[in-house]
């Protein structure tokens, strides 16, 4: 039988505050007029943020963004599935991208370095030092989270999910959004970990959906599974399926 959660043993941790980020400055409201013509000033800095991420991003060719836990340690038998996983859908043909930091992104950037395809960190500046992990061949550094998500959407075919805390969500449900409202198209999102998803996946079927919040067809819109395998021949069929609508271009394989 499985030991219930005990909040008492995994107290909460502050995190260290060392300086005042970007972010930050952008979403501070303030009441002088002068802030404004600094605002107004910033949107160059954005612009030449989204400018060096399109150009960085560029060249990896068709990747995927896998998300998860920074907490998670290596010897967490799901830090190793996430490697697997992230190894099968490199050796399909795909570059992998993650946010370039420990955990669960380590490991899909170990996976993929392991099979031989471009390993890609998008970084972000946060109030606490975050080093980037050791198997990145791309690492790019964002100042603004809506710029660095951007690049996890344009630049993937598909959303890999594993367990994590409120960023990981932030990132499944703005994936959701965008494939509800069809600002991205044919775009699968997989969740890895049943055990973990298990309660989400049902609150979304039992509230949202008997409450008519969502259709039955936003149910179809994840996939819940533990086989590596099955996530990477996922991605690739629907990647195919993609690209024999004209909507998508043919990647580029390791053995080209």
């Amino acid at each position: 039988m499985k030991k219930a959660y005990d909040p008492s043993q995994h107290p909460r941790k502050p995190l260290p505050r060392e300086r005042e980020t970007e972010d930050e400055r952008l979403l501070q409201s303030f009441e002088e007029l002068e802030s404004i013509g600094r605002d107004s000033w910033r949107v160059f800095r954005i612009m030449g943020e989204f400018v060096e991420g399109f150009e960085e991003m560029s060249h990896i060719g068709i990747g995927v963004s896998i998300f998860g836990s920074a907490r998670t340690t290596p010897d967490d038998p799901m830090y190793q599935k996430c490697a697997e996983t992230a190894r099968r859908i490199g050796e399909a043909g795909f570059s992998i991208i993650t946010g370039g930091g420990p955990g669960m992104m380590e490991a899909a950037n170990m996976g993929a370095q392991a099979a031989g395809v471009p390993s890609v960190g998008c970084n972000i500046e946060l109030p606490f030092e975050q080093e980037s992990n050791p198997y990145l061949d791309h690492s790019i550094d964002f100042r603004y989270f809506f710029v660095r998500k951007t690049m996890f959407v344009k630049y993937a075919c598909a959303f890999v999910i594993f367990p994590g805390g409120f960023g990981t969500m932030d990132e499944l449900f703005e994936a959701l959004t965008l494939i509800q409202t069809s600002k991205v198209r044919n775009f699968p999102v997989v969740l890895v970990g049943t055990d973990y998803w298990r309660g989400l996946v049902d609150w979304i079927r039992d509230r949202m959906l008997e409450e008519g919040k969502i259709a039955d067809v936003d149910m179809d819109l994840m996939l819940v599974t533990d086989d590596p395998g099955e996530v990477a021949d996922h991605i690739e069929k629907r990647y195919e399926a993609m690209v024999a609508e004209g909507r998508g271009r043919l990647r580029r394989r390791k053995s080209d």
